[in-house]
This record gives C-alpha cells, sequence and structure tokens, in this order.
C-alpha cells in the first residue's frame, strides 16, 4: 500500500487540473488554492520568480485550509493511512500545493522512504526554491543518509537566505565536521555562540571540535559554559570526563550529584552516572566508580534493542562461506584504503595516529562508507532469504568493482591530502573483512587486539556517543569479542596474510620493533615520525584523541584488575580467550 500511495510523486507532478470549461475553479483570492493557482499561471508564462513567491505565500494561506489540517492533523496523530489518503485527495485536485508536498515528504519519512521524500521535496524547491522549510527539511535528510556534500549545498542557500539563523549556522558546522572541515566547523560555532551564547547544545558541539583538533583548554571552557547555560547537563558533565585530562574538584562530584539526584531525563542520568563513574575512578575509590558506571550502563542497555544473536548469525554464516572457500576476490584493484579494524578502545586510535604520521598515509577518521554497503548488502540478502555471503557470491565482477568504486566515492568525500593511501579506523569493519576483500582486493588490512578483560572493561566504562550497543552489557561485550576472534581467525585461514595484526600490549611494550613490523606490513619503509606519533596536530575524533597526543604509556594496561571483582559476567562469556587471544588465529 504504501509503494502505491507514493509512487505518483516519484516523477514530475502534472498541472493543475482544469474544470470542463478550461477555465480555473472560482476561488478566494486569499487562500491557498487560488494563490496556488496564481502560481501555476505565472509558471505557465514563464513568470518563475514570480510565481515562486505565490506558491509560497500559499504556505502560509494553508494554515486556514482545511483538507491541508486535517492532513496535518492525522499524520501527527500517527493515522498514517487517514493522512496520506488526504494528502492523495489534496494532490490530485492541487498538485502544485508545496504545504501538500512537504506534509508527504514527512509522511514518507514517516514510512522510511527516503528516496520519495528527497524526490518529493526535489519537486517542492523546484517550484519555490526560498521555501526554507522544505530545504531544512532535505539538508537534515541528506545529513542523515550521509550526504553531507549535498547536505552543505543546502545548507548554505539556507544560511545566505537568512544569515542570523543559529539553526542553520548549527546544523552547517555538524556537516563541516562530519567532512573533516573541523577548523571551518570552530569558526562557524564561535561566530554563531557569540550571538547566542545561550545556546546550551551549541557550546557542547564547539567543545567536541575543539576537542578534535587539539585546542584542550577552550574545549574545557566550551563544555562549562554548556553546563553554565543548562544546569544539570548530563552530556556536558560527560564530555568533560571523556577528555581524560580533567581533574574534577570536589565542587563537580557535589554539582554531578545534585544534578542526578533532580534530573528529569534518562539521558542527562546515564550521561551523569558515567561522569561520576570516571571522577571516583580518578579517585581511586573503584567500588563507588563501578556502581556509577553500571547504573549508567543499565539505563542505556534497557532502552535499546540490541540482539547480539544477529551477530553470531552473521559470523556463523561467514564461517561457513570460508570454510568452503567461497570468498570471490574480483573488485576494484585501488591499494589506497587501509582499515583499521577490531573492539573500539583496543588502540586502534594510537594504531591509527602512527599510521598518519607517515608522509605517505593520510588519516581520514572512523568513515561510514563500509559500515553502509555491509548494512544494505544484508537487507537486501535479507528480502531474497540468503546470506549475505551467498549474495556476494552471486555478484559479478563488474558489480562487485562497482561496490568498491562506491566505497571509493564516499571516502574521497573525508580525504583532503594528495597521499597514496588513507586510513578508514571504523572498528566494526572487522564484521566486513572478507566483503572488503570481495570489493577492495588491493586494500591492506590491521586488526588491533587488546587482553579482552582490559578492552571489555575499557568499553564499558566508556559510553559512545553513537552505535557500539554491545557495549552496555558486560555479557554482551564477551560475546561480540569471541565472534570477532571467530570470524578473524576464519579470514586467517582463507586468505594467510591479508591481515597484519597488531597486538596492543605488545605494541606498548616495544613500540619501536612493532611499529617497524607495522609498517614492513604494509608495504612501507620506515620513518622515524611515526614514533614521534604525538607531535601530528592532525584532527582526532574519538574517545582517545588526547591519549594519542602523548608518548605511549604502559601504566594503564592491567588498569581493569582494580574492577575484576564485579567482571565475572564479561569473564564467563569469553571463556579460553582471556588466555589464548594473542594466538587464536
Amino acid at each position: 500500500m504504501h509503494a502505491q500511495v507514493l509512487a505518483p510523486f516519484d516523477r514530475p507532478l502534472p498541472g493543475r487540473p482544469r474544470d470542463a470549461g478550461g477555465l480555473m475553479p472560482v476561488l478566494r483570492a486569499d487562500s491557498a488554492a487560488a494563490l496556488e493557482a496564481r502560481g501555476d499561471a505565472l509558471r505557465q508564462a514563464g513568470d518563475l520568480e514570480p510565481s515562486a513567491h505565490a506558491y509560497l505565500a500559499s504556505v502560509a494561506a494553508a494554515a486556514q485550509d482545511e483538507a491541508l489540517i486535517g492532513a496535518a492533523v492525522a499524520l501527527q496523530r500517527g493515522a498514517l493511512a487517514d493522512a496520506q489518503a488526504r494528502l492523495r485527495g489534496v494532490l490530485r485536485a492541487r498538485p502544485t500545493s508545496i504545504a501538500a508536498i512537504r506534509l508527504m515528504a514527512m509522511l514518507a519519512l514517516r514510512l522510511g522512504r527516503h528516496d520519495d521524500a528527497l524526490a518529493l521535496l526535489g519537486r517542492a524547491l523546484e517550484l519555490a526554491p526560498g521555501f526554507a522549510p522544505a530545504r531544512e527539511m532535505r539538508a537534515r535528510l541528506l545529513q542523515q543518509i550521509n550526504r553531507f556534500e549535498a547536505a552543505l549545498a543546502d545548507v548554505v542557500v539556507l544560511r545566505n537566505a537568512a544569515p542570523g539563523d543559529p539553526s542553520h549556522a548549527m546544523l552547517h558546522a555538524a556537516l563541516c565536521v562530519r567532512l573533516g572541515r573541523q577548523t571551518e566547523a570552530a569558526a562557524i560555532y564561535a561566530e554563531s555562540l557569540a550571538a547566542h551564547p545561550e545556546n546550551a547544545t551549541g557550546w557542547l558541539s564547539y567543545g567536541h571540535v575543539l576537542k578534535a583538533i587539539g585546542e584542550v583548554a577552550p574545549a574545557v571552557a566550551a563544555y562549562r559554559r554548556a553546563i553554565a547555560a543548562r544546569a544539570g547537563y548530563g552530556e556536558a558533565w560527560w564530555s568533560l570526563a571523556n577528555l581524560k585530562t580533567v581533574a574534577f574538584a570536589e565542587a563537580d562530584l557535589a554539582a554531578m550529584a545534585q544534578a542526578l539526584a533532580t534530573a528529569q531525563d534518562d539521558e542527562d542520568r546515564l550521561h551523569l552516572h558515567f561522569a561520576l563513574g570516571k571522577a571516583y575512578e580518578d579517585r581511586g575509590a573503584h567500588a563507588e566508580a563501578f556502581a556509577a558506571i553500571d547504573a549508567g550502563n543499565r539505563l542505556r542497555r534497557a532502552a535499546l534493542s540490541y540482539d547480539p544473536a544477529r551477530l553470531t548469525a552473521h559470523v556463523d554464516a561467514w564461517l561457513a562461506a570460508l570454510g568452503d572457500g567461497a570468498m570471490p576476490v574480483a573488485g576494484v584493484g585501488d591499494a589506497g584504503p587501509v582499515f583499521v579494524v577490531g573492539l573500539p578502545r583496543s588502540g586502534s586510535t594510537l594504531v591509527e595516529q602512527i599510521l598518519a604520521s607517515h608522509p605517505a598515509i593520510e588519516g581520514t577518521s572512523e568513515l561510514p562508507g563500509m559500515m553502509m554497503i555491509g548494512e544494505r548488502l544484508a537487507e537486501e540478502a535479507a528480502s531474497l532469504d540468503v546470506t549475505v555471503p551467498t549474495l556476494l557470491a552471486r555478484k559479478t565482477a563488474a558489480e562487485r568493482a562497482a561496490l568498491g568504486a562506491e566505497y571509493l566515492a564516499m571516502a574521497a568525500a573525508h580525504r583532503h591530502e594528495d597521499k597514496p593511501l588513507f586510513i578508514d579506523k571504523m572498528p566494526n569493519n572487522w564484521q566486513h573483512v572478507a566483503l572488503i576483500r570481495a570489493i577492495l582486493p588491493g586494500a591492506r588490512i590491521v586488526d588491533v587486539r587488546r587482553h579482552p578483560m582490559a578492552v571489555g572493561w575499557s568499553c564499558y566504562k566508556q559510553h559512545f556517543a553513537r552505535g557500539q550497543e554491545f557495549t552496555y552489557d558486560l555479557a554482551d561485550i564477551g560475546a561480540w569479542y569471541r565472534d570477532y576472534v571467530r570470524l578473524m581467525a576464519a579470514f586467517d585461514a582463507a586468505a594467510p596474510g591479508a591481515v597484519h595484526r597488531v597486538i596492543y600490549e605488545d605494541l606498548v611494550a616495544d613500540t619501536e620493533g612493532q611499529v617497524r613490523a607495522l609498517l614492513a606490513g604494509l608495504g612501507l619503509a620506515f620513518d622515524p615520525a611515526c614514533l614521534a606519533f604525538w607531535a601530528n596536530r592532525r584532527v582526532v575524533r574519538t574517545p582517545s584523541s588526547e591519549q594519542v597526543r602523548r608518548p605511549v604509556y604502559a601504566g594503564g594496561i592491567d588498569h581493569w584488575q582494580h574492577f575484576e571483582p564485579w567482571l565475572g559476567a564479561l569473564r564467563s562469556a569469553l571463556g579460553d580467550l582471556e588466555t589464548i587471544y594473542k594466538t587464536k588465529t
């Protein structure tokens, strides 16, 4: 039913129907329908600018249009079938009602039909380029589906039309962040916050950018401005803690405890729990730290629908395929990508920083491209009732090459240096190592592995800004680690030498030896800049940003042992991997 409803709007909408005598219906001059009719007449005459003004005026008049009000109310109530019936009726009679087109786009979004929504918004903007709500809606949708350059083009139009709008400035800066243009983002935030200093969310985002570019003291000041602008702002307190370098004073602990006692929102509560956990841990109060961190994790886990069995099934399917030798290798032969995979908090940011200090390698960030391709293939496989390996094996060499080219095109938006190699440090790409091999056979893969109890605890005490849903339960973390090691071992057996493995503890104990081996494994000459990686002032957007701006520190390797009494669920889920994680290949 949804496809039938939205399909008529996938193509350019026709002109307004006329009555039997060929004349426009008689309408009130100030009604939405009359203004739309005026827009039609002007557009037909080639007067596009006046036509667009008429269509824009119709949006204001639509506030009195009973048909559109009824559709909007139905949409707000979640009565989607009623809303779509009403909107279809309006658009059959008035196909250039940009208010109705925008509502239909909102309906398409509710139905998960992004392409339909984009087509509808495109039609509204074709009729009235100055229709700011439609343009902003399209920009935010494009941002949501990771089409950042296209979203930025819309935001530039919005900002030129209304330079002082703080919401457009925040969106502009956020897109610059996603495109790796951190300095530009910082300038936009600074300018907007000077005019709107009460914007707590803006201060938080500004702090994130300052942290990423290594401006720690200004980042701290920005986070504290966010807290001053919004009392009890849990995410701002956690962001301070997440710098890993801020020592909370007793007054800070008291303020966080007070905020937690009065917090009305679970988001504030869970962030405050994590922040207090970090503060207690810094003081050596390990029981109190674990209690606070555990409380934050329980709040987050209760809100998630994460099912570890889905990942296990994905890994099982690949193990069966790899064991049968069904791993096609035919894609784009580009040797540029260097995938750094593993668990978050495993030392992957350190390895990334080391590699990005080499003159032949550009550091980018955790790129979304391979995960997006993997998710799309999973949806396609599910629709055909086959596994992803089966689907991939059915694809032709040209189709696999097209997937590789798609990834490279998405990655290109995040590249800003003319270097032969670039790093994609999305840890969860370990799930797609065989996919990478199939569509980018020239790519290099580095697996960074850390002691499972150490990395498990580090994940549990880290509240991630997005994703990583497995990290909010100790047993889930253990199951994830087991699946990760199982798949990497099977891939090692199927493609010997395709992965260079770095054991974090070995890297800390013998940094130079391990760095030399890493570079040799990637076919690169040793460069001493890789040993002075902390001097590299590149942008780092992960929780380890400040840690990798200092020399290797060995003191944290066994820190998890302070919390060992409370990590039984993790240890049980890991089984024998605690002792054989280095050699399980």
